[in-house]
């Protein structure tokens, strides 16, 4: 069993390293205080010039196709140096990727090259509602056919980047005979289009760089050819991109956790007490083992999914594990670090307090630590 990357995949982790180490991290405390989207509007687009927007995505449609190991590895650099970045990243990737498996070859050509080239700051994934969250398939949002456009009435709720995406992938049900879960389809709308209505960004706790908003569709009428894949096929689509998308979740909780426990290592040696450097004492030094001993775990589940998918292979249950261990370990290496960093850590003049509010979502979003150990359950009950 080798676990050694390939040199493309090391020249890649060492790129986005690089990137992440120079352009993000400077500014992330800015942006997390000032909320300027120009500061990741611009970081967004040179992303995307190095291939960051379309990771999977075949060069054909702009993307940079390089595998699902580079994309985690990628986003792990990425999410170290500003995690409202990196879940921006997460998102669009995966809009891209819906996109290519289930749009038409019009769909295709028009919107996953501008996703790619940062043309699109940003794709986003309307599928959580007011009322449906763990439990999407119980939406209230309804597509009809009226003709040849469907009209789309409801709403969706803590959206990631949709004050600035270009083209949304929107959940609605449109058999309300069918059985629950059966009868939701996916559909494409495009940003300015009539009755889509984006509302003002949430008040987050943490990863306050990025747009989290509610969308309000009202009468919204899009052509009967925005419709991905299947009739009434919607709600298996969404499971299969939450899938992929713990992958990235998984793999920017990592980078977060390990950016925080790296500054609190570098804090403990030379901070003093007692006459000595804090990172001399048995209390701290266990901190710092236990927290990088999970990271390196959560990564090693992570990258085990990621080669999965790579690969072909069901990859579900192992997205899950990761993204379950890589968010539960990430808050408490966050939650460590501003442990070893004590008064110091709960200030924003120190990194790792910003670090752990970002990573407190992480147990949240693409489905709460709950709903992962709900779909490990049932994977191994199941055989």
């Amino acid at each position: 069993m080798d676990f050694a990357l390939t040199e493309e995949q090391k020249m890649i982790q060492e790129m986005c390293r690089n990137f992440s180490q120079t352009e993000l991290a400077p500014q992330a405390a800015r942006l997390d205080e000032t909320k300027d989207r120009n500061i990741l509007k611009t970081n967004l687009r040179k992303m995307a010039d190095l291939g960051l927007m379309g990771v999977n995505i075949p060069e054909t449609y702009g993307g940079a196709e390089i595998g699902v190991v580079s994309y985690s590895l990628a986003l792990t650099e990425i999410g170290a140096g500003c995690a409202a970045t990196a879940v921006t990243m997460s998102v669009t990737n995966m809009v891209a990727e819906v996109l290519l498996e289930f749009g038409t070859d019009e769909i295709k050509k028009k919107h996953i090259p501008r996703l790619c080239s940062g043309e699109y700051p940003a794709g986003a994934f309307g599928l959580t509602e007011p009322g449906a969250g763990s439990d999407p398939a119980g939406m209230k949002t309804t597509a009809v056919l009226d003709g040849k456009e469907w009209v789309l009435d409801g709403q969706k709720i803590f959206i990631s980047s949709a004050a600035y995406a270009g083209v949304t992938v929107v959940w609605a049900v449109t058999n309300k005979r069918a059985p629950k879960g059966r009868g939701i389809s996916a559909f494409v709308v495009e940003k300015d289009t009539p009755g889509y209505l984006v509302g003002p960004d949430e008040k987050k706790m943490g990863q306050k760089g990025s747009s989290t908003n509610p969308l309000t569709f009202d009468r919204c009428r899009i052509p009967k050819e925005n419709l991905l894949g299947s009739l009434d096929d919607g709600f298996r689509i969404s499971l299969m991109e939450l899938a992929g998308g713990r992958i990235g979740i998984g793999s920017m909780s990592i980078g977060i956790g390990r950016a925080a426990m790296d500054f609190a290592v570098d804090y403990a040696k030379t901070r003093e007490q007692f006459g000595q450097p804090i990172s001399n004492f048995q209390a701290i030094q266990w901190m710092i083992a236990d927290s990088y001993t999970e990271l390196s775990a959560a990564q090693m589940l992570v990258l085990r999914a990621a080669f999965f998918k790579e690969t072909g292979r069901p990859f579900t249950r192992e997205a899950s594990m990761g993204k379950l261990l890589a968010s539960e370990a990430a808050n408490r290496a966050c939650y460590n670090a501003v442990q070893i960093l004590g008064g110091y850590g709960y200030t924003a003049d120190f990194p790792v307090e910003r670090m752990a509010r970002d990573a407190r979502v992480t147990t949240l979003y693409e489905g709460t630590s709950e709903i992962q150990r709900l779909v490990i359950a049932r994977s191994l009950l199941e055989g």
